[in-house]
């Protein structure tokens, strides 16, 4: 991706950052529109008074309210984006990343496309040489998630001097019945996220390559402990190399 060019343009996304009274953030996620206006608990703003502005500019509502404008980030952005299916969370896709180990130009699989915040992920982490496929069997979780990745984009495009590579593609279909889509395809990495990733398992093994990882992205334990029956009962070629959870603990700093 490109470096970040020049003021707010109509179109593109920004984000505003309003203190609230316990000193905690509430952030707004809006597309900029000459007519529109951006409404906050402190005020509203027009649109029309942003565009053009420098992002990290503070600027005051019309109840005298200061609002930190900036473009979002993408973890920002998934957190924000219209939701169907719960999505996985930015800190635990940056994990899942990690595992991978995903370079550009690979060719990644995803199960369960949900909102679509794994797939602009992957989308930026394969980059424009790569490629991700996206599966997924719910039709309203398709359609959400390719109308997110598509909006990520054409904002991305307005406000960056490179275009986000369109490299997804959303398939509507359930991914145990994929096998012969998939006899072409030679995967560097998979990551299921699924109700039943044990179902997916079968299809998915023999078109990733030799040593290639796939990742399971699991709620609970006991998910965790029936995919490991699945795996040993049907003798799949995986080997289980680590179960991990991802936390992250914030921090309040205050002058006493």
């Amino acid at each position: 991706a490109g470096p970040r060019s020049g003021p707010f343009r109509a179109g593109e996304l920004a984000l505003a950052e309003v203190r609230r009274k316990n000193n905690s953030t509430l952030k707004l996620l809006c597309r900029l529109a000459a007519e529109a206006v951006l409404s906050s608990p402190g005020g509203i703003l027009p649109h029309r008074d942003i565009i053009g502005q420098l992002p990290g500019q503070v600027l005051r509502t019309s109840a005298g309210r200061r609002l930190l404008l900036r473009r979002p980030s993408l973890d920002e952005y998934v957190l924000l984006m219209p939701r169907g299916a719960t999505i996985a969370y930015p800190k635990d896709i940056s994990a899942l990343l990690m595992m991978m180990d995903i370079h550009p130009g690979d060719t990644v699989l995803e199960t369960g496309s949900g909102s679509g915040a794994m797939s602009l992920f992957l989308s930026r982490a394969v980059g424009p040489k790569g490629r991700v496929l996206s599966y997924e069997i719910r039709e309203d979780h398709h359609n959400l998630a390719k109308k997110n990745y598509r909006h990520w984009r054409s904002a991305w495009e307005i406000g960056h001097v490179d275009e986000w590579p369109d490299n997804v593609e959303f398939i509507l279909k359930d991914i145990s019945t994929a096998a012969a889509d998939l006899k072409s395809v030679t995967l560097d990495a998979v990551v299921l996220d699924m109700l039943n990733p044990q179902c997916a398992l079968p299809v998915v093994h023999s078109s990733l390559k030799q040593g290639g990882v796939c990742a399971v992205y699991l709620a609970n334990i006991t998910q965790v402990i029936d995919l490991l029956d699945r795996i040993r009962s049907c003798k799949l070629p995986f080997l289980c190399e680590r179960i991990i959870e991802v936390t992250h603990r914030r921090w309040s700093v205050l002058p006493a």
